[in-house]
């Protein structure tokens, strides 16, 4: 999670070209022609001892003969050699390389692994930041960069576009040649062996020159440093994503390419998701996005991107109903719907159109319509509140002009948007047909209104922008600030894990599973585990019948399919013929099979409730996955469910319910009563905290989860261990609460107070914090007016990435009851720039909390923490000179002043002598 020295990749004040050459079509060739036509403004330093000079440039032997040290030094030569010259060149002190040669880690051989291990080591001991090998290169417009050999070369523009494959790099190359579309930075990463699509997400989120960004992606090398850098860019910025590899075919011929490992791609979509990013599915819809996000990088205000978790509602006007028809089949088939016009809305069109319109959505305003009739409709449809995008259509008539037509629209959603600037509308039109449609499509492109030239790529892109608004806004939304919390016995949960370990088993026993399920504060039916018949007959008595029977065996993880369920045992009679036969049964079913007994499990009455599943598998890449769905003994027929990365919360749990087809039934529906969702969410968040807590646990599944109205309850319950994990939350894709830093004090007036890392339900309260804070005292904490926090700006305070920033706060004892805060006594913000050795600290402590010691409590907690991170060697801060009482206690517990402007200074301490390579 570093940009160290990507400055030096992108913006160097010179380059040498190791391997340039004038055999026509060779790389070096290419290469050389393409840095001297690119417009680069500093030095070009050939390197080839077979030439003296080159395109009229003096060429040098080798590195050591170069006349200055290279910022970027860019290399095609033989894969033997790089180890050496990468060398050569960080001895003399640069600090960036493109590695264009192939023959690394993606040829499969020894050599090659071995040849990019020593790359990457030699990279590593001299701060070195290498791109490739086996990449394309790099270009960047704005300085004239075209360090590749790329037959062509983009415009200057804003979007930034980072590819794994340097053949698909051409192919959007090819593509944008003659369109109005320019790059800020055309990146291919080959085997991202050092520089990775988390390294350049970091550098282009803080790039001012990059508005948007694109990605093909084939694998991804670091998980968590990935997820993190995600999602901050997406915060700032679009980040869309197109990934290969999603069979098992594709993801081979993925991993060859690159030599990596390819994780499962439902979970790759819903690690996309979580990041806030879109995912695009191929080549096609790669090019619509980027001439969509072309469109967003302008001044169309109606493409604002900020909304609702929710479907958008899309009004369709159109002057013919058989296209209209292809438009709704294609965005109800993908999931999005079509808005219901409200009798308001449906009177208003009454007024202004023929009385043969349609009176439904699609708004059919027939085949005779000219500009007035468009015009009256889009303002109509634009100005219901029930709608909040609009699609126009226009198909070619002899008795209307489509110009005319065309510059109503435009004219029309130009005034809407100057009267209604703070609810913004997005619109997207289709002129069908070619000859007559270019001029129109010519106009919508100018007033940067997105257009296309069929119906489906329309519906395609109004999904495209409805899917990334939801992924944002479930970025930024805030859980809802309730009393639920996960209730676990961890003592309990570990020594029954560990038990399992112990005894070298990987599978817990029915009994055991359930137990553990219960320790996390999962519901579960009543079950004992028995070692024989009699034992069998006599637990069934104690629970109390009704009873099921099962078989308990580690080698039979399926029991219905050998006939190991029995239900509705009503005696002991009943208990003990069903024990007998099913010990004889699997033995001549599975005679390998080790049989230990049976669990006699209390009967559930279902009451009305549905089955449903919920699971964990463990991905070779991303860790730990949390699934739900409809559950029961065709779950795998039913194929009906959504995943979903941990740590989860309680709206992260409610999007997964909602994502599956299930969810409309656990609604409620004539006369079945709605299921209890807080319930079921809950019980998502209980799992994800369990697999949490034990990176053990590779494997569950609660199924059926009997869920309804009045709650849920686990039938069965499967887990499988393994001892070979990762501790301390490092299996995670995404960084967990830290509750390690919890800690208690005790202030000067003798009260307790919690001291811990800021969580999202603290939003509120922190909010209030805020709000409480006198203007002069907003003002030196903040250096200037600091307004009102809004959603957004919460949302990025309390959901912050623990992985590369932190907030203490300070507030009342939790006794247990585990509420959102009712008040924050302070807060102490600190927030670590990628690439930088400074992290830079803000105090804040309520006014009324004053002089108790919050603030020095605070800062050094920060201190302590700060020393456990090795790149931070500097934590700064800025204050006002007359803010004496935070100067005087900074200074006390260590920190150094230095004036920087006439009211200001700057605090600073050194938290490590040297920072780490």
């Amino acid at each position: 999670m570093t940009i160290r020295n990507l400055a030096s990749m992108f913006n160097p004040s010179s380059v040498a070209l190791v391997g340039a050459g004038t055999r026509v079509g060779s790389i070096g060739q290419v290469l050389m022609r393409n840095m001297l036509s690119g417009g680069f403004k500093g030095s070009i330093m050939p390197v080839n001892p077979k030439h003296t000079s080159l395109e009229g440039l003096a060429c040098y032997p080798d590195v050591a003969s170069l006349p200055q040290v290279p910022d970027l030094a860019v290399l095609c030569i033989p894969p033997a050699v790089i180890p050496q010259t990468l060398l050569q060149l960080a001895q003399r002190g640069t600090r960036a390389a493109v590695v264009i040669s192939a023959g690394f880690a993606e040829s499969g051989e020894a050599e090659g692994k071995r040849l990019q291990e020593e790359m990457l080591k030699i990279a590593s001991a001299h701060g070195m930041r290498i791109i490739g090998p086996n990449c394309l290169g790099i270009m960047v417009p704005h300085a004239g960069l075209n360090a590749s050999f790329s037959h062509l070369a983009p415009s200057a523009g804003s979007l930034a576009f980072v590819s794994q494959s340097g053949a698909l790099c051409t192919a959007v190359l090819d593509y944008i040649a003659g369109r109005d579309i320019g790059f800020s930075h055309f990146v291919s990463l080959g085997n991202s062996a050092d520089v990775d699509f988390g390294d350049m997400l970091d550098y282009l989120a803080g790039d001012d020159k990059t508005t948007a960004i694109l990605m093909y992606i084939e694998s991804i090398s670091s998980v968590r440093k990935f997820m993190s850098a995600a999602r901050a860019a997406a915060r700032n910025k679009p980040v869309i994503v197109i990934k290969s590899g999603r069979n098992k075919a594709g993801a081979k011929a993925a991993a060859s390419h690159t030599g990596a490992l390819i994780g499962s791609d439902a979970v790759y979509d819903v690690a996309f998701k979580r990041a806030g990013l879109l995912r695009v599915y191929g080549t096609e819809e790669l090019f619509d996005a980027v001439e969509t996000l072309a469109r967003l990088a302008g001044t169309g205000p109606q493409l604002s991107l900020t909304g609702s978790s929710e479907l958008e509602q899309l009004a369709i006007i159109t002057n013919g109903g058989g296209p209209a028809v292809l438009a709704t089949d294609y965005l109800v088939e993908q999931g999005g719907t079509l808005a219901e016009l409200s009798s308001g809305t449906v009177a208003k069109l009454n007024s202004v159109l023929p009385k043969t319109w349609s009176h439904g959505n699609p708004v059919d305003i027939i085949g005779d319509a000219g500009g007035k009739r468009y015009n009256d409709a889009l303002a109509t449809v634009l100005a219901a509140p029930e709608i909040d995008a609009v699609f126009v259509m226009k198909c070619p008539t002899a008795v209307s002009d489509n110009m005319e037509v065309a510059k109503a629209v435009v004219t029309q959603v130009q005034s809407y948007t100057k009267s209604n600037p703070q609810t913004p509308k997005r619109l997207m039109t289709c002129w069908l047909g070619e000859a007559t449609a270019k001029e129109s499509r010519a106009l919508f492109a100018d007033a940067q209104i997105p257009t296309y030239d069929t119906p489906e790529k329309a519906m395609r892109a109004f999904l495209h922008i409805a899917e990334y608004r939801h992924n944002q806004a479930m970025l930024m939304e805030v859980p809802p600030a309730v009393c639920r919390s996960v209730e676990a016995d961890r003592d309990a949960a570990a020594a029954i894990v560990n038990k399992a370990l112990s005894a070298g088993r990987t599978e817990l026993f029915e009994d055991e599973a359930k137990h553990l399920m219960a320790a996390y504060g999962i519901p579960i039916v009543k079950t004992l585990a028995v070692g024989g018949v009699d034992e069998a007959v006599q637990a069934a008595s104690r629970i109390g019948y009704p009873v099921a029977l099962k078989i308990l065996s580690p080698d039979i993880s399926h029991k219905s399919d050998v006939g190991g369920v029995i239900l509705n045992l009503a005696n002991d009679g009943e208990v003990r013929s069903a024990a007998e036969s099913m010990n004889k049964n699997i033995a001549k079913l599975r005679p390998k099979a080790r049989l230990q007994g049976f669990t006699v499990q209390q009967m559930f009455a279902k009451r009305d409730g549905y089955e449903l599943i919920v699971g964990v598998s463990t991905d070779q890449q991303f860790g730990p996955v949390v699934m739900f769905g409809e559950g029961g003994v065709a779950v795998e027929v039913l194929d009906d469910k959504a995943l979903g990365l941990p740590p989860l919360n309680s709206l992260l749990a409610e999007d997964m319910v909602k994502r599956t087809r299930v969810y409309k039934r656990l609604k409620g529906f004539r006369d079945r009563k709605a299921v209890n969702m807080d319930a079921v969410t809950q019980v998502l968040v209980q799992v994800s905290q369990l697999v949490t807590d034990f990176p053990q646990v590779q494997e569950l599944d609660i199924n059926p989860l009997i869920a309804d109205s009045q709650g849920v309850m686990a039938l069965d319950a499967r887990v499988k261990l393994s001892a070979s994990v990762q501790q301390g939350g490092k299996h995670l894709a995404i960084c967990p609460y830290p509750e390690a830093l919890e800690e208690r004090t005790t202030l000067r007036d003798g009260r307790s107070a919690d001291l811990r890392p800021v969580r999202p339900e603290d939003a509120d309260a922190l909010k209030d914090l805020i709000r409480k804070l006198p203007k002069e005292a907003l003002y030196q904490r903040f250096c200037g007016e600091y307004p009102a926090l809004s959603v957004e700006q919460i949302a990025r305070v309390t959901q912050i990435d623990y992985a590369r920033d932190m907030i203490f706060v300070a507030l009342p004892v939790d006794e247990g009851n585990h509420c959102p805060p009712a008040e924050i006594f302070g807060c102490m913000l600190c927030t670590m720039h990628p690439g930088s050795s400074e992290a830079e600290f803000t105090l804040v402590v309520r006014p009324d909390m004053q002089g108790l010691g919050i603030g020095r409590t605070l800062t050094e907690k920060l201190v302590r923490y700060m020393k456990t991170k090795p790149q931070i060697s500097t934590l700064a801060g800025y204050a006002f000179v007359g803010n004496t009482t935070l100067r005087e206690m900074v200074r006390d517990i260590g920190f150094s002043e230095q004036d920087i402007a006439p009211a200001m200074v700057r605090v600073s301490m050194k938290i490590q002598e040297k920072r780490a390579a």
